[in-house]
């Protein structure tokens, strides 16, 4: 039903599917299985953890592991003492159902109820598909706690045993949380060697690789269970150390094998987990009080928020990708509690604790009210909110080269500064393990191998593969070559036929494509302009065939200037200057005015510029006697030259306009200046000639 499943988490529904089944068998008069400690640590949790550690985002897990570790320890010794302080105060105002509950007790309950449990939170979180960081924030921490919560478990239950507490065993107790981490830790490393060296020997019995991987990482997990360690860190490192040359020599199919095992049997175990969750909250003895429940969920939720608030504001003064208000909202909202608490609070001995059923029942209420309440609401919030998804994207050589490019330029910096950060380290680490590592646990050529390389043939894999699985074999891309193709399906076709070689035809039709569609990326695209339809693609030429364009205009205008003469309305120099033509002797007055305009024309060559005289261009009216009709008509008044009589030089004999103040003017105004605009409405030329 995926409406249903889209509300709500698929752990939320298998409890509710156990809560049915134990409802069940308890109708029918039998007794339901109740989820025994034993079954479920030695059993039921190794599988989740181990797929959880080989599959671990190690580079964004270890650029966070500050983070995470204060998350884990600092703030599950918060809960753990803050929840338990509390809680003895409200046994010792509770009244006499809860006033023979003593600190320690209290302190043992708190350590149980703190602890963010892998399991609920890998089962929500999937689904939800937060961003990267805020998953492995919370997973990361509810993965390291585990350290925490044994040790608080196991010392306060030996506390309980003593008659008397002396600093010493506080002391003690102390330095035990070193020795649990640490130890698991080393223990992890030590089966990790080991898985990765007996791999090197595998390569003539390829059935047997899987089963290496399985086994090594139960025994390093029950290594440390015996010895009172961390069995989750152990798995945890054990799976983190082995991966990398495991997978360096192992088969392709033995690498799937271990992939689809462990994905199957971590969603086996946890299916059961939840559902025998449900079956023994029905099956299980009880004892419900009030007070001690509601103030359990109450002071646990406070205690979380507090922490994650009070921790962040620490660590955002020293991280550079600083944790929102949203952010840690998240991280506060995802603490879920889970099968572990009520495994541990299972284990308790009656003999020690004899409120162990009223204990339980809290841990039952905080574990519902988590995985249903925060687990259900907690998508919609993240939609709400809009906090960043996660981004499902395959990387590509590009980005690896650059995350590469980007490490060795970091630690550069760093070895120039002087300052050993994470960078640094991280640089040692992988100089002494391409130096020595490798070649003692990789066998053959891989172990001399580049990073880029090794990707580069992982992703070459993958795509093989997909190509095979899709039955297209016959379009292989260039990405992809034919001997990773035959490593995984050698029954494949021919090689000639699964490259066909291209015909001299196709293959310059295919250049002739490339050439047109890949042009000169620097080349400009221009605006288009009705003046440049076919624009020269080259700037330069293009400017310079602009600036002839630009100066045959202004010739054009000159030009025009000489040939056509505008009317003005008033006796301005501009208008003055463009009385000069081409013989300034042959300006004459019409009789009947002194000052109105006559053009004179020589009929023997109308075009030409030198045959214009302009005798004056002032416009009618301005002279002070009123126009006449026949000048309203006609504008501007050209007249024919009067040929001049034998014998007179047309220069040297001065005419009627030749007065001292008109040879003035022409001396001054030689230059005919800019043309003027002609007016609207004012014909140069008479009308009917």
């Amino acid at each position: 039903i995926p409406s249903v499943s889209s509300i709500v988490p698929e752990s939320c529904l298998l409890i509710v599917v156990g809560l049915l089944v134990g409802g069940l068998i308890k109708g029918v008069g039998e007794k339901p299985p109740i989820l025994k400690s034993d079954i479920f640590f030695l059993f039921l949790l190794p599988p989740i953890i181990l797929d959880a550690g080989y599959f671990l985002p190690l580079r964004p897990f270890t650029e966070n592991l500050g983070t995470i570790l204060i998350f884990a320890v600092v703030g599950t010794l918060w809960n753990a003492f803050f929840l338990g302080g509390l809680m003895y105060a409200v046994c010792q105002l509770g009244g006499p159902g809860l006033n023979h509950i003593g600190l320690l007790a209290n302190l043992l309950f708190g350590s149980i109820i703190s602890a963010v449990d892998p399991v609920a939170v890998l089962a929500v979180f999937e689904e939800i598909h937060i961003n990267e960081l805020l998953h492995i924030l919370v997973f990361g921490e509810s993965l390291l706690n585990d350290a925490v919560t044994v040790v608080l478990y196991h010392l306060f239950e030996e506390f309980a045993s003593f008659e008397q507490v002396t600093i010493l065993d506080i002391i003690l107790g102390f330095l035990s949380f070193f020795v649990v981490s640490l130890g698991g830790v080393l223990v992890g490393v030590i089966y990790g060697v080991i898985a990765a060296f007996t791999s090197r020997f595998t390569s003539h019995i390829r059935v047997i690789e899987p089963l290496f991987v399985f086994l090594y990482s139960y025994m390093a997990y029950l290594s440390a269970e015996l010895f009172h360690l961390s069995g989750i860190m152990a798995l945890i490192a054990a799976g983190v150390v082995m991966r990398p040359y495991v997978e360096a020599n192992i088969s392709h199919k033995s690498h799937t094998t271990i992939k689809y095992f462990l994905k199957m049997w971590s969603s086996v175990s946890e299916t059961l987990i939840f559902i025998f969750l449900g079956v023994s909250t029905v099956a299980g003895h009880h004892y419900w009080n009030w007070t001690f429940v509601i103030s359990t969920l109450f002071f646990c939720l406070i205690a979380r928020v507090l922490g994650v608030l009070v921790l962040t504001w620490f660590i955002n003064k020293f991280r550079i990708v600083k944790l929102t208000p949203k952010d840690q909202f998240i991280i506060a909202y995802g603490g879920l509690r889970g099968a572990i608490a009520f495994s541990l609070g299972y284990l308790l001995d009656y003999k020690h604790f004899g409120m162990r059923d009223m204990f339980l029942t809290a841990i039952i209420t905080v574990i519902f009210f988590t995985v249903f309440v925060q687990g259900m609401t907690i998508r919609p919030l993240v939609d709400l909110l809009a906090v960043k998804k996660k981004q499902e994207t395959k990387r590509s050589i590009n980005e690896e080269i650059h995350t590469q490019f980007l490490d060795h330029l970091l630690t550069g910096i760093e070895d120039i500064c002087g300052h050993y950060g994470h960078h640094h380290w991280k640089d040692k680490l992988n100089r002494f393990n391409k130096k020595y590592v490798k070649k003692c646990l990789i066998a053959g050529e891989r172990s001399k191998e580049p990073q880029l390389i090794a990707f580069y043939h992982k992703m070459e894999m993958k795509q093989a593969i997909e190509l095979v699985e899709s039955g297209g074999i016959g379009k292989i891309p260039s990405a992809v070559s034919t001997v990773s193709i035959q490593n995984i399906n050698p029954q494949t076709l021919p090689l000639e036929r699964v490259l066909p070689a291209l015909s001299k035809d196709k293959e310059e039709e295919i250049r002739k494509i490339l050439r047109t569609n890949l042009q000169k990326t620097r080349q400009r695209l221009r605006s288009y302009n009705r003046h440049t339809l076919v624009a020269d693609p080259y700037e330069e030429a293009w400017n310079q065939m602009l600036l002839r364009r630009q100066k045959a205009r202004q010739l054009e205008q000159k030009m025009n200037n000489y040939l056509t003469v505008p009317a003005h309305k008033v006796d301005s120099p501009t208008m003055s200057r463009a009385r000069i033509g081409s013989d300034p002797l042959a300006y004459e007055p019409k009789e009947d005015s002194e000052n109105l305009p006559i053009i004179t024309i020589d009929p023997a060559s109308p075009q030409s510029p030198e045959s214009v005289d302009l005798m004056s261009e002032e416009p009618k009216g301005c002279s002070g006697l009123p126009p006449s009709p026949e000048e309203d008509e006609e504008g501007l008044v050209m007249r024919v030259k009067e040929p001049s009589s034998p014998g007179t030089d047309d220069v040297f004999t001065p005419g009627t306009g030749d007065s001292p103040s008109n040879q003035r003017m022409l001396r001054c105004l030689s230059d005919p200046g800019p043309r003027p605009e002609p007016e609207e409405g004012e014909p140069f030329i008479p009308k009917g000639q």
